[in-house]
C-alpha cells in the first residue's frame, strides 16, 4: 500500500494521490540519462521524490488510449506461410505512401511475417517481438517514417458504416482479414508507413521509447512532444486508470494536448488491455514547485 501523503506535499490536490504509488513512475524516471534521472536513482523514497519537485500544473482535458509490445510469429526468408515483410528504412529515407512501398523496396526486408494484417498493427505499436519459425525471437523497434500523415482506417470504417463505434482492435482485424483484398485496400488508404530495425535489448525489458531507454509498463507514457516535454512527469485520470507516468515516447497518432498513450506492456494480455483504454482524460502535467 502507498505511503499516506505527507504535511507539504504539494500533489496533495491530485484525487487519488494519497492511495497512489508512484513507486513505478520513480522506476521509469531513474532510467533516464538527465539530472532528473540521475536524482532519481538516488531517491530513497518515491512519494517524496515527487512531492519535493514538483506541483500539480494547469489540467488539460485531454484522451488517453493505451499500446503495447505486440508478439508474432515471423521468418527470417519468405515463404508460403510467411509473405508479407517488415522494411528497414532506406538509405536517404523514403517519401513513398503506404501503397507503393512493397514494391519499390526489394532488398530491405529485415523479417517476414504471416500477414499484412500483423505488419499493420505493429506499425501502429510501433515494436515488437518475433517469434522466429527457426527458434528464437527477434526484437524490432521503430526506425523512421515515410512522411505521410496517419490516417485512422477503425475512425475510416466507423464513418462507413462498415464498424459500429463500438469497434476493438480485434474486430478491426477479423474484418481486415474476411477479405484479404479489401482488407489491403483499406489499410492502403493510412498513408503513413513505419520502418523497422531490429533490437538488441535486454528480454526483460520493454522496448526502447523515443528517449531511447526501455518503456515501463503503466509508468511510461507517448505524448505529442508540441505540448508535453519528454522525460517529465504527468499525472493522467481517465475510465480504468489513475495514476502518475514519465513522458518517454511519442506516436504519429499521438496529436494534441492532453493526448496521452499508456504502455502497458508486452503480449496478448496487455494488447487487450491497452486495446480497452480509449476514454476522455484528464491530464495534470507537473511542474517543478
Amino acid at each position: 500500500m502507498a505511503a499516506p501523503a505527507t504535511q507539504g506535499d504539494g500533489l496533495a490536490t491530485l484525487p487519488g494521490w494519497a492511495d497512489h504509488d508512484p513507486a513505478p513512475a520513480l522506476a521509469a524516471l531513474a532510467r533516464q540519462d538527465d539530472p532528473l534521472g540521475r536524482a532519481a536513482r538516488l531517491a530513497p523514497d518515491a512519494r517524496r521524490f515527487f512531492a519535493d519537485r514538483f506541483v500539480p500544473g494547469a489540467p488539460i482535458a485531454g484522451h488517453a488510449t493505451g499500446y503495447y509490445e505486440p508478439e508474432l510469429d515471423g521468418a527470417l526468408a519468405p515463404s508460403p506461410g510467411f509473405r508479407v515483410p517488415l522494411h528497414a528504412m532506406p538509405a536517404g529515407g523514403c517519401t513513398l505512401p503506404r501503397a507503393e512501398v512493397d514494391r519499390a523496396l526489394g532488398g530491405q526486408e529485415i523479417v517476414w511475417l504471416r500477414d499484412a494484417v500483423d505488419r499493420f498493427f505493429l506499425q501502429v505499436q510501433g515494436s515488437g517481438r518475433i517469434r522466429l519459425a527457426t527458434g528464437g525471437t527477434m526484437r524490432v523497434g521503430h526506425s523512421g517514417r515515410n512522411g505521410h500523415p496517419y490516417r485512422s482506417i477503425g475512425k475510416l470504417l466507423v464513418a462507413r458504416g462498415l464498424l459500429g463505434a463500438d469497434i476493438t482492435a480485434d474486430r478491426l482485424k477479423a474484418w481486415l482479414r474476411a477479405d484479404a483484398g479489401r482488407g489491403l485496400a483499406v489499410m492502403d488508404e493510412n498513408p503513413s508507413y513505419v520502418f523497422f530495425r531490429a533490437l538488441d535489448v535486454d528480454p526483460a525489458d520493454g522496448p526502447p521509447g523515443t528517449l531511447g531507454i526501455p518503456l515501463t509498463p503503466f509508468a511510461s507514457v507517448a505524448v505529442d512532444p508540441e505540448h508535453c516535454s519528454l522525460g517529465r512527469p504527468i499525472w493522467i485520470e481517465t475510465e480504468g486508470f489513475r495514476g502518475l507516468c514519465i513522458a518517454q515516447d511519442t506516436g504519429s497518432a499521438i496529436v494534441g494536448p492532453g493526448r496521452a498513450d499508456l504502455f502497458f506492456g508486452t503480449g496478448d494480455r496487455a494488447g487487450a488491455a491497452a486495446g480497452r483504454l480509449n476514454h476522455p482524460a484528464r491530464v495534470v502535467p507537473l511542474v517543478p514547485g
